[in-house]
């Protein structure tokens, strides 16, 4: 690549990533823009909100980026029904909030949804399974928008596909709305060990596992290289305290989704700054210690035993 293509990538990416109220969807087409904008988040906390106020907390708290939902994941598990995207009044009302990106959930296999997404100029659309699917075959064909889109995983192979239908960020999945951590740490260590399992094989070895994996050799066979996803990989569901986020990390995240684990606790302020603060000074345990004290009562979780098959979200998608 020449230096001259280089830089109009780099001012790109940062143009698109510095305003996220700005009119920036033309901008971020190509698969090496939409990639390069995910990655600038790595390290990063992205929260879940539902006013404008919470938006203005994430983002003085020092969120990266903030999810504009009509109701965090906890409620609509407690509330049941169906879930769709949000209503775009609320959405743009929370772009118009604050100068971090924001990202917006529209149902698996909803491209229509998707396409709204776009038009209202959001920064990130992510195909969330915390939202009642739209199809239970298709997932949304991602590589026509020039939005940058997230989507959830809990193994390498469902991560793969995702990837190859233009994810430009997988979160591991989790079990959102519980508070409980535990599948959180199932789904990135089943990611990073699958990873891992790729490097020792073979060319023939590789084929057969792109064939078990669902994707294709070349993609298989960057990862096994790489030693990493092409892509940026968050984790998701169940973060609730700080040392929560800290283990992700530790566990190979590049960065960290918090949904109802802020703003369901007793001091969502201080527990914002907290989980931040954690992500970042992840490797030191005198940070995490720090960040820890003084936050108040967590949110009020469900042990995901508990929970019976139908009621995991994290088992939409395929």
């Amino acid at each position: 690549m020449s230096d001259t293509t280089e830089n109009s990538t780099a001012d790109a990416v940062g143009t698109s990533v510095g305003s996220a109220a700005s009119s920036q969807a033309p901008e971020t087409g190509s698969p090496l823009v939409k990639r390069g904008l995910a990655d600038m988040l790595k390290g990063g906390v992205i929260m879940d909100v539902v006013t404008p106020e919470q938006a203005r907390i994430a983002e003085d708290a020092g969120a990266v980026a903030v999810m504009a939902l009509e109701r965090v994941p906890a409620d609509i598990r407690a509330q049941g029904g169906v879930a769709r995207m949000s209503d775009p009044d609320l959405i743009a009302g929370i772009i118009e909030a604050v100068s971090i990106p924001v990202m917006a959930k529209a149902r698996i296999g909803h491209f229509v949804e998707a396409q709204v997404l776009q038009e209202l100029r959001v920064d990130f659309i992510d195909e969330s399974e915390v939202l009642s699917p739209a199809d239970y075959v298709h997932h949304i064909n991602k590589h026509p928008f020039t939005v940058p889109f997230v989507c959830g995983a809990t193994n390498l192979g469902e991560a793969l596909r995702r990837v190859s239908e233009g994810a430009a960020m997988i979160r591991s999945k989790g079990e959102a709305g519980t508070g409980d951590v535990s599948e959180a740490t199932r789904h990135i260590r089943a990611i990073t060990k699958e990873i891992a399992a790729l490097r020792g094989l073979g060319e023939d070895e590789l084929y057969v596992a792109a064939k078990e994996l669902g994707a294709s050799y070349e993609l298989v066979r960057g990862v096994a290289e790489r030693g990493a996803l092409p892509v940026v990989l968050f984790t998701a569901g169940g973060v609730a305290t700080p040392a929560d986020a800290a283990m992700m990390m530790q566990l190979g995240a590049d960065g960290v989704f918090v949904g109802s684990g802020v703003f369901k606790s007793a001091d969502p302020v201080r527990r914002a700054a907290a989980i931040v603060r954690a992500t970042a000074g992840y490797d030191d345990p005198a940070v995490v210690l720090r960040a820890s004290r003084a936050l108040g009562e967590a949110m009020v979780g469900i042990n995901v035993a508990d929970l019976p098959a139908p009621h995991r979200l994290a088992e939409r998608g395929w």
